[in-house]
């Protein structure tokens, strides 16, 4: 074979190496992680094992572990009012058609597929809180059974979810 073509072809499967080398590959499945005993709210430092209620998680990228919430309406308040714009990979609430109320635990479903009840008389860590469902009729049956609407990930608006804790509402102060 001749040398100049011996140089070409080699030069050919280097480069082609060399461009496979800077592929990157598909990255992993985002999942839910699940809570323990030590998992705390990002925002209050409450621990959400101690408390009842839908729980939720946000993974953004370049962040190891995701930012943990102790109820829904913290989630929500957070993604849809961020104080720095960060990537949002991934968010989680836990399907309360199949988690006990009172000690959540697994169950972890998509938020953004998710239905939610707002308004109901059932109460999560904060006090009133917006219940996740992997399932619309489930989520009806317990707004039958509780109250509230049943809403879409989309329907969930900012003033639905301010986390005043009631002092501006407060006229005893």
């Amino acid at each position: 074979m001749n040398p100049l073509r011996r140089t070409l072809i080699a030069s050919a499967l280097a480069a082609a190496l060399l461009a496979a080398c800077g592929q990157q590959s598909a990255p992993a499945p985002l999942t839910a992680i699940e809570i323990d005993h030590d998992t705390a709210c990002v925002l209050d430092g409450m621990l959400l094992a101690d408390y009842p209620g839908p729980k939720g998680q946000i993974h953004y990228a370049g962040q190891a572990e995701p930012d943990f919430f102790c109820d829904t309406v913290e989630l929500f308040h957070i993604y849809l009012n961020p104080e720095q714009v960060r990537v949002v990979r991934g968010i989680f609430v836990q399907d309360m058609g199949r988690a006990d109320w009172d000690a959540p635990r697994g169950h972890w479903i998509d938020a953004q597929g998710a239905w939610y009840v707002y308004g109901s008389s059932r109460r999560g860590s904060m006090g009133p809180t917006i219940a996740s469902f992997a399932d619309k009729d489930a989520a009806g049956r317990f707004a039958g059974e509780h109250g509230g609407e049943v809403l879409a990930f989309d329907q969930i608006k900012a003033d639905m979810v301010v986390l005043d804790g009631g002092a501006l509402h407060d006229q005893r102060m």
